[in-house]
C-alpha cells in the first residue's frame, strides 16, 4: 500500500524530474494518494502555472527539434532577447529546461520530457472538443 505522505524534498525531486507520478491517462487511481497532499496539490498547481504562459509554451514547442540558443529562441518565437531570457530563467528554476555553455554560447534544452506528453494530451484534448462543436455547428446548419 502507498504511504498518503510525501516529502516535500521528493516530490519536489520528482516534479523537476518529471519521475513519480508518471502519466495520469490510462493510470491506475492508486498511482498517486488521494486524496492529494496539499504539499504536491501546491507543487502541481506551480508547475501548471510554469508552463501555461503562452511564451513558455512557444518555446518549449521550439525546444522539442533540440536545443538552442537565446538568439535561435528569439529569432523563433518572435520576441525580445529580454523576453525570452526571462521564461527561460523561469523554465530553467523549475527545472524543466537546462541550459550548458558552448564557447561563448549558451545552449537550452528540455531536460523535462513529461511536458511534451502533457502538451500532446492537452493538445488532443482541445482538438477532441474544437471537432464535437464543429460537427454540433455543422448539425445544425450554423
Amino acid at each position: 500500500m502507498q504511504a498518503k505522505t510525501v516529502q516535500a524534498g521528493t516530490v519536489q525531486a520528482a516534479a523537476r524530474t518529471g519521475r513519480g507520478g508518471g502519466r495520469l491517462v490510462g493510470q491506475r487511481p492508486s498511482a498517486l494518494p488521494h486524496p492529494l497532499p496539499d504539499a504536491l496539490v501546491d507543487l502541481v498547481a506551480r508547475r501548471f502555472r510554469v508552463i501555461g504562459e503562452p511564451m513558455r509554451i512557444k518555446l518549449l514547442d521550439r525546444l522539442r527539434a533540440g536545443e538552442a540558443t537565446v538568439q535561435e529562441l528569439t529569432s523563433a518565437v518572435g520576441a525580445s532577447q529580454q523576453n525570452v531570457s526571462k521564461h527561460l530563467g523561469v523554465l530553467h528554476d523549475a527545472g524543466i529546461v537546462a541550459r550548458r555553455k558552448d564557447g561563448t554560447k549558451v545552449l537550452y534544452r528540455v531536460v523535462d520530457a513529461g511536458v511534451f506528453e502533457l502538451c500532446e494530451t492537452v493538445c488532443g484534448s482541445v482538438q477532441r472538443q474544437v471537432a464535437e462543436l464543429h460537427a454540433i455547428l455543422e448539425g445544425t446548419g450554423g
